[in-house]
This record gives C-alpha cells, sequence and structure tokens, in this order.
C-alpha cells in the first residue's frame, strides 16, 4: 500500500514532537511538510535528515502556514495533523474545516500517543492558557522537591529556534551555557530563574534523547510546560494552572481543557487582582470538569524595584512577549505594578515600534499600550532594543521574567517588575503534592 502523506501544523515545538514519537521510521506514513505559525522566521527552513531518520534522507521542508491549503492540493496530502497549542475551540475547527474542504483528514493526537514514560517520577505543570503563570509556579514546585532532599532536573517545553541539528539536545546549568546556545529573549526567560535556583534545565528537539541524560542526574523530573500544551512525558503528578482573568477560557482553548479534565491539581492562580466573580465562574467549571482535582488558591503579587519611584511617572511598560501575542493578554506584571503605585501614564510604544515589532502590533491588535518582548532573533532583539530608545518616556518598567537589561541597552530609567507564586491557605502545593502521592 502506498504511504499515507501526512502534513503536520506546528509552530517549532510540538509538532517536531509528534513527529518524533509517531511518524519518524513509521513506514505507513510520508510526512511532506510541516507549517509553522506563532513564532516569526521559523518558515523556509528544513528539519534535518539527521533529526528525521532514514525515511526522510534530504530533511522534512517548514513551510508557512499561510500555504496551508495550496499544500494540500499540490501534495494531494491525505491527513493534516494539527500539533500546536493556545488556540481556541472556534479558530481550531474553523482550520478543521478548510482542511476538510480542501480533500483531506485532520487529525489531532493526544497524551497517551505522544507521552513518553520517564523511569523516574515526573511531576508536570501545564496551564489552560499562556501567561496564567506556569514558571512561577514551576520554580516554587522545584523548591518544595528541593526541600524534601530531591534532586531536580527541569525539562522545558521546546524553543528550538536556531540551528535544529545543534539543539537536538541542550543542557543548561549556567549563564555561559545560555551564551554558547545562542539563546533567544523567550528561552532566557524560561532557563534562566531555573539556573539561578541551581536547577539544571533541559530543552531541544528530540525529547527521548532528552529524557535519557535528564534521569541520569536527577531524582524527579519536572516537566516545564509552555503555552497550553499537554506534557511530553507521562506525568505521575499533574499541576495546571487556571486565571481567573481570563474566566471561561479553560474550558475552550485546546488543548488547555485536556489540561484542565487530566489535572490532578489545578492551581486558581492571581487571585489577589481578579474579580471575585470571575473567580467564581473558575471554581464552577473547574467543579464541572473535573471535580477530583485538588484545588490550590494563590497569587502573583509583584515586587517593583523601587516602587516609590514609579508615582506620577510616564512609563513604559515591557511585558512578557508570548503573554500578550498568542496568550492574547491585554496587560501583565507590569501594567499592574504601574497602576498600583501611581503612574500618571502608560506611554502607548505603537507610533515609535520599528521592524519587526511594528509588524507584531499589527498582528496583534488587541495589544494596547505596552511592549512585548519579541526577541526571536538578533535582529529583533536589536529592533525591541530601538523602539524603547525612541519611546517618548520617564521610565521604563522591566517586567519580563529575566532582566532583559543583560542583552540589550536601555539606556533610559529603568526599573524591575519581579513576581512569584504565593499560596492562599491550604491545601498548598506542598499538601497536594502529598495528597497526590508517590513523590513526596
Amino acid at each position: 500500500m502506498a504511504r499515507k502523506k501526512v502534513l503536520i501544523m506546528g509552530a517549532a515545538g510540538r509538532d517536531f514532537h509528534n513527529f518524533n514519537t509517531v511518524y519518524r521510521d513509521n513506514p505507513d506514513y510520508e510526512v511532506v511538510a510541516f507549517t509553522a505559525t506563532q513564532i516569526p522566521d521559523i518558515e523556509g527552513r528544513t528539519y534535518p535528515a539527521s533529526l528525521a531518520g532514514q525515511l526522510y534522507p534530504q530533511g522534512i521542508p517548514i513551510q508557512s502556514e499561510d500555504d496551508l491549503l495550496d499544500l494540500i492540493r499540490k501534495h494531494q496530502i491525505n491527513e493534516v495533523v494539527f500539533s500546536y497549542s493556545d488556540i481556541s475551540h472556534v479558530s481550531l475547527m474553523h482550520k478543521a474545516s478548510m482542511v476538510i474542504a480542501a480533500g483531506a483528514d485532520f487529525k489531532l493526537l493526544g497524551y497517551e500517543s505522544t507521552s513518553l514514560k520517564s523511569k523516574k517520577p515526573v511531576i508536570s505543570v501545564c496551564a489552560v492558557r499562556t501567561g496564567v503563570g506556569k514558571s512561577q509556579t514551576t520554580r516554587r514546585v522545584s523548591e518544595i522537591l528541593k526541600a524534601a532532599g530531591k534532586k531536580v532536573a527541569a525539562v522545558r517545553h521546546p524553543m528550538p529556534y536556531g540551528d535544529l541539528e545543534k539543539q537536538v539536545w541542550q543542557r543548561f546549568a549556567t549563564y555561559e551555557d545560555l551564551d554558547i546556545h545562542k539563546c533567544t529573549i523567550e528561552e532566557r526567560e524560561e532557563y534562566e530563574p531555573h539556573i539561578d535556583r541551581g536547577v539544571i534545565v533541559y530543552a531541544g528537539v528530540d525529547y527521548g534523547e532528552i529524557l535519557k541524560r535528564a534521569e541520569e542526574e536527577a531524582d524527579v523530573i519536572l516537566w516545564d510546560g509552555g503555552n497550553n500544551d499537554i506534557p511530553f512525558y507521562k506525568s505521575d503528578c499533574k499541576i495546571v494552572l487556571v486565571d481567573p482573568h481570563r474566566p471561561g477560557h479553560e474550558l475552550t482553548y485546546h488543548p488547555g481543557e485536556a489540561n484542565l479534565r487530566q489535572a490532578d491539581i489545578i492551581v486558581i492562580n492571581k487571585i489577589e487582582t481578579a474579580n471575585a466573580e470571575h473567580v467564581e465562574v473558575v471554581r464552577q467549571n473547574i467543579r464541572k470538569a473535573n471535580p477530583k482535582a485538588i484545588v490550590v488558591d494563590a497569587a502573583s503579587p509583584v515586587f517593583p524595584e523601587r516602587p516609590a519611584e514609579i508615582a506620577g511617572k510616564r512609563v513604559l511598560v515591557i511585558e512578557d512577549g508570548p503573554t500578550l501575542t498568542h496568550g492574547e493578554m491585554r496587560y501583565g506584571a507590569g501594567v499592574m505594578a504601574a497602576r498600583k503605585n501611581g503612574a500618571a501614564e502608560l506611554v502607548d510604544p505603537r507610533p515609535w515600534a520599528v521592524g519587526s515589532i511594528a509588524k507584531t502590533f499589527e498582528k496583534y491588535r488587541h495589544i494596547g499600550p505596552l511592549l512585548p518582548a519579541m526577541g526571536y532573533s538578533p535582529k529583533q532583539v536589536k529592533e525591541l532594543e530601538e523602539t524603547v530608545a525612541a519611546v517618548d518616556c520617564d521610565l521604563v518598567l522591566v517586567a519580563t521574567p529575566i532582566d532583559i537589561r543583560r542583552i540589550m541597552k536601555i539606556e533610559k530609567p529603568s526599573m524591575r517588575v519581579r513576581y512569584e507564586l504565593q499560596e492562599i491557605g491550604t491545601p498548598n502545593l506542598t499538601d497536594a503534592i502529598k495528597m497526590v502521592g508517590g513523590i513526596l
């Protein structure tokens, strides 16, 4: 029988993992191409032969999702596999309808068929949307495990935006490792806080190879999820975050709803800044979808370095990029810090935006008067730097997970805004992990 022709829709993450676990070395299928979206400058590359396996001696091309329907018709595609995250159910089904109308089947791969089994216990931290607070929750869990005497390896959801052959597996223990691997702003935002706490971080493209190496030096594997994707590893304890600033999204985004329904522990984050009615909507949706889950209430308070200096200032706020872009948030920790501490104005950076930063605002029109920390390439970091330099403001609030002033110049007065997870009442995360059992 002829091999089924497959197209994998992705964003340089879940798509590669789905290929590696289901399609690589599978003689029943021919993956003709990947398509790419969400992240700039992915299309036009090739998934290399060294990663693709013996069936693909030329590798596999990565093309823009804009070309999806043309690719289906040109190559007579039998099956399109949707393989990225943080998309509304309505948008997902529009894509499914387009694919079906073009003559191909539309397919979603699930947790059981794509997650790898570890020899070590696994705790995963996932979410129902981007920007809920996975990073600070993962840091909190690592502290709990270390306090219990466990050696932890954090495995981060992929961000392979560079040379894929050099990113099969990567280990980060120092800031020098970040420089060696030429990490983007987004990668640094996720890796540096772990390194600061003495936790080794693994990431890359091939999560089977990554798991082998992480198991060699850890008692517990801590899966640090990306967007609202499901874990790549079978989890002994699955922690999922929900966001009362976006009530209802826990049931209307893919694959966030799947995470909600599978969770052992659900953390309702940002309670201290959310509307009480919205918190209750989220609680009711949890009860409907997953009544057996242990619910932990939490806050993510913001800590400006010098809060008194914010009052009366015209402030440019730089926030985490993915939270604002495909996460669809209109504000983040920096905006909350500015408002709480009496800023006179949030300065809108859009009139001064240059290059790809201006294009980001054109694509994500919901973003208001704040600046997403886009930095997927040296060129884009430079354009971000030029945008900040051009903005007429009194103070720059840097509310990204890392201090981006280490990798770009900000010559204006600036201030860092930090945030950490704080559990409210009981059960806290330690209690909840013990209740799930088997790890603490």
